[in-house]
């Protein structure tokens, strides 16, 4: 195996730089509707279902256009989707800040669904492109805590822009910002493809799983990825980590606020705290990831261990969230739900690298993603039915307790052996090949995987 290169080092060093930047700027351009609700609305005469619809809009988008993000991706590189997807959301932005209706709104958030996609597939692929398999667990902790420092840092942000210039100046300020930040991302970061590496460079990049891999990914073989019990176990467990993450994400300021009993401007601090309990607990995920490694645990068992104990903590924690009398005990508990929510959320993404040949990397990782927005698109709207039904939210956190206790099990029953490349090649079309002494030998591993 070769060795990690200054320039192997450099290259994987500006790259996290680059993406948390970029996470960061994704997870605070996806609050400015949030944060101008009560303006927005006087302004254009939503109403309040209507602003639901609006916010469920971003999620939708989000969650459906992550397949053919994830395919461009592994096909065009990072460098090229990331700095276009940088672009279009930005573009949405500005957008946002001149629509007059309901409907031109409403196209401006399906659009900023469909520019942030790739966010997280590139990043899980460069991520793979630029680190050896035992330092990919903290790298993506790295890039993953992106969302908690956006979700901490948009809401004081945002309202000093808006205070300052107004909401529709607030949608075009951080619209510019992406723009030149699509730029800055095109001229400094570099794919593999774009450099030509030493022998010794690509030794130390390549696993096991990827030695003599193939060109792109092709559709046939994207397709392909649907027919293993691993990746729905990795969309489905997903589904179940998103949905309680955007519980609190969606309602944490109003469960305070109601259930609680505090004040508005208590709650705007209060409501900070779990959120720098997530950036600990992505950063603790991937290290995590890499100890398990280096004390002989397999790169998918690493991944698959921390996930499922997460989730079970989040469950204890989110029921210990609705039964507690104390508000410090139940914001206690809310941020240790949000801390291993964070340590699953990043173990996750550190297992797309691994689930599948490196190539397929960002498409299985995108695979995932889609899985968790349709939960995260459920979230809100599901709290919302439960708690007006029964005027508070304790049964919309047992609900959501019940979800990540399922997603547990989905990731412990459902993910198996990684897909290899002989597997992603077996034909599944009417005219399947023929099969060889070879191909039968590792038949059962596709049934297991």
């Amino acid at each position: 195996m070769g060795v990690r290169t200054p320039r192997i080092a450099r290259t994987g060093r500006l790259a996290l730089v680059l993406l948390v930047a970029s996470g960061a700027l994704n997870y605070v351009d996806r609050a400015t509707l949030a944060v101008a609700n009560p303006l927005i609305r006087h302004d254009l005469g939503i109403s309040v279902a209507g602003m639901g619809a609006l916010l469920s809009a971003f999620l939708w988008a989000y969650a459906l256009a992550q397949l053919p993000a994830g395919l461009l991706v592994d096909r065009l590189g990072p460098r090229r989707v990331l700095s276009v997807g940088l672009a279009i959301w930005s573009m949405a932005q500005c957008l946002g800040g001149l629509v007059t209706s309901f409907g031109a709104m409403f196209a401006t958030r399906l659009l900023l669904g469909a520019g942030e996609s790739p966010q997280s597939p590139a990043s899980a692929r460069v991520v793979r492109d630029w680190f050896a398999v035992p330092a990919r667990g903290t790298a993506t902790g790295i890039w993953n805590s992106a969302s908690t420092l956006g979700s901490a840092i948009s809401v004081p942000l945002l309202t000093i822009l808006m205070l300052s210039f107004g909401w529709r100046w607030m949608f075009g300020i951080m619209g510019v910002a992406g723009l030149v930040f699509s730029g800055l991302f095109w001229l400094l970061h570099r794919d593999p493809a774009d450099i030509a590496l030493t022998a010794n460079e690509r030794d130390y990049l390549r696993d096991d799983m990827n030695a003599g891999t193939r060109g792109p990914v092709s559709l046939r073989e994207w397709r392909r990825l649907f027919a293993f019990r691993t990746t729905w176990g990795m969309m489905a467990g997903y589904f179940g980590c998103i949905y309680v993450l955007w519980i609190y994400n969606a309602w944490l300021p109003g469960y305070l606020e109601m259930d609680r009993h505090m004040s508005v401007a208590r709650t705007g601090w209060i409501a900070a705290i779990p959120f720098l309990f997530g950036i600990a607990g992505s950063l603790c995920g991937g290290r995590l990831v890499d100890m398990l490694v280096r004390h002989g645990v397999s790169p998918v068992g690493s991944r698959k261990y921390p996930m499922i104990a997460a989730l079970l903590g989040t469950a204890l924690a989110t029921v210990l969230a609705a039964e507690v009398t104390s508000n410090a005990v139940a914001v206690g508990c809310i941020s240790m739900a949000m801390f291993l929510l964070y340590v699953c959320t990043a173990t996750a993404w550190a297992m797309a690298p691994v689930a599948a040949p490196g190539r397929c990397t960002a498409s299985i990782g995108a695979m995932q993603n889609c899985g968790g927005y349709i939960g995260g698109a459920f979230a809100p709207f599901v709290t919302g039915l439960l708690g007006q039904a029964t005027g508070s939210f304790r049964t919309a956190l047992w609900a959501g307790a019940g979800v990540a206790i399922l997603a547990a099990l989905a990731y412990g029953f459902l993910i198996g052996d990684p897909i290899d490349e002989a597997a992603l090649a077996t034909e599944t079309s009417g005219h399947p090949r023929m099969q060889t002494g070879d191909e039968k030998a590792w038949n059962p591993s596709i049934s297991g995987a």
